[in-house]
């Protein structure tokens, strides 16, 4: 719903403040909505529709979502700490279908063990509270449900060299995640490749991004960017064309899954 919403926003080319001088609703409100914060009140969704002229299949298909909705499972009460982007990404996740994750300095999240996700956290964040820090990690580790649940998601990681190297959390920390790894890439809803140092620059440098897709046709593409710029959603389809393009790349320059198997079990011998 927050997707389509903000299609329909763009689509009539207006911006939230312009919407918010259009229909009196609150501007935080109208964020909380369009991040899969809040879901909507019917009155505010069917003002939101009338003033993007939505087209009748556009507007039952939303009212349907809105009836069929219920509280997400991954809405936790400590999630109230977590970034407002962070917790719509949360969402967005959990009802994805694929997701296409390229790391250039970590282990993906949802592949992480949590001794491993604790040190990322207290790294990145050093001024982090314990109990901010545990949350995220709490988080991070309900995050990977999607991974075994009923219909779970298909996972393409690419990661570069340099994660699996980087002594995270110390040695003990780090053969335990490289174990982690190993196990996770013979899942069947899984692919891991491995970019290795021998392939020199390659278009994953500027940074890592995670691209969600959905079964749901009406659910457009989704890319992700967490930088120490702040958490950035992109879905413009000539966005979501440059990310498939750059993630193909990626895949192309990698060692193939079984061949980067070998690199991550090569490791701890090395170290």
């Amino acid at each position: 719903m927050a997707a389509e919403l903000r299609r329909l926003r763009d689509q009539a080319d207006l911006t939230q403040q312009e919407v918010v001088d259009a229909t009196s609703i609150n501007k935080a409100t109208l964020y909380r909505i369009e991040t899969a914060k809040a879901k909507p009140q019917k009155r505010t969704l069917m003002t939101l529709l009338a003033l993007y002229n939505a087209e009748p299949e556009q507007r039952d298909y939303l009212i349907s979502l809105l009836k069929d909705s219920t509280v997400q499972g991954w809405l936790r009460p400590y999630h109230s700490e977590l970034p407002e982007e962070y917790t719509a990404f949360i969402s967005f996740e959990s009802d994805a279908a694929g997701a296409r994750n390229y790391e250039s300095l970590f282990v993906p999240g949802l592949l992480q063990t949590e001794d491993y996700a604790r040190a990322v956290i207290r790294g990145v964040l050093p001024a982090a509270t314990d109990s901010e820090v545990e949350d995220r990690v709490q988080a991070r580790m309900e995050r990977q449900d999607v991974l075994t649940k009923t219909k779970p998601i298909k996972f393409w990681a690419v990661v570069d060299e340099a994660s699996l190297r980087r002594g995270v959390g110390g040695p003990g920390v780090m053969s335990d995640q490289l174990a982690h790894l190993t196990k996770c890439a013979k899942a069947p809803n899984i692919t891991l490749q491995v970019i290795p140092f021998g392939a020199g620059a390659h278009p994953g440098m500027p940074g890592q991004f995670i691209l969600l897709d959905f079964a749901d046709p009406m659910d457009t593409d989704l890319i992700y960017i967490d930088s120490m710029a702040g958490d950035l959603f992109l879905e413009s389809a000539a966005d979501v064309r440059r990310y498939r393009s750059i993630f193909d790349n990626l895949v192309a320059v990698a060692l193939s899954p079984n061949d980067s198997a070998s690199l991550i079990a090569d490791i701890p011998k090395r170290s």
